[in-house]
């Protein structure tokens, strides 16, 4: 694993983000495969994002994890990003594939997610550029610490019905695209996230479901502010 770790103010990291993406994706040889999260780092990133010079004819757009909710909810991970990034640089609606948190049959949702991504992908999956945001509990995805879902070896997504964090239906990557991809990046802001970015940075036997993440990537890039990389130990 080569870890490239960046610790700077919000505006900085989102350039630094998007410049990466950027050059990730003009570098590709046709195809460039993203997975995107919510929360804080989509509304830090995404806005940032929509104004760099990326291919967007070449990004197919994906989703590591996505609430029990439809695309219009206000807590949809993919709605999030179609207003601060999909609609703002028209991509093709052809290249968008959220995760049908709707479906009430989540399991089936998964099983078509994972057919979707292998059917683009190939078989196994390999995303090219996955961002993380980064739980206090050092959870990634809707992978939490502790959970079973750890523990799957045989899926690419999966339905988890007892998310600690609301709302307890969700749909999400295991930790097998994750390991897969080739680029990975993890954010995460605030003191409240030290204690998991010292795990993924310094502690090669953390549990943590973003540290297993890190480990097994080939490429890992961690965006932080002082304060979130505050446990962290300076170079002399």
């Amino acid at each position: 694993m080569a870890t490239d770790v960046v610790v700077a103010a919000l505006e900085a990291l989102a350039w630094v983000f998007a410049e990466r993406f950027a050059a990730a994706a003009t570098a590709a040889r046709g195809r460039f495969s993203c997975a995107l999260p919510g929360g804080s780092v989509a509304e830090v990133f995404f806005p940032l994002l929509a104004r760099a010079p990326v291919p967007w004819d070449k990004v197919e757009f994906f989703w590591g994890d996505e609430r029990a909710v439809g695309p219009d909810d206000p807590d949809s991970n993919y709605g999030l990003a179609r207003r601060l990034l999909l609609d703002p640089v028209g991509v093709d609606a052809k290249k968008v594939h959220r995760m049908a948190g709707e479906d009430g049959d989540l399991d089936a949702a998964a099983r078509a997610y994972e057919a979707e991504m292998v059917r683009l992908l190939g078989d196994p999956p390999r995303v090219d550029f996955v961002l993380l945001g980064l739980g206090p509990d050092g959870h990634v995805c809707s992978l939490f610490p502790g959970h079973p879902l750890l523990r799957e070896h045989q899926r690419y997504v999966a339905a988890i019905t007892d998310s600690p964090k609301p709302p307890p239906r969700r749909l999400t990557f295991t930790m097998r695209p994750l390991a897969l991809a080739a680029t990975i990046c993890i954010a995460g802001f605030g003191d409240t996230k030290a204690q998991a970015i010292r795990a993924v940075v310094e502690e090669p036997d953390s549990q943590l479901p973003a540290a297993l993440a890190a480990r097994a990537a080939a490429s890992v890039i961690v965006l932080v502010d002082p304060a979130a990389a505050s446990l962290v130990r300076q170079p002399d």
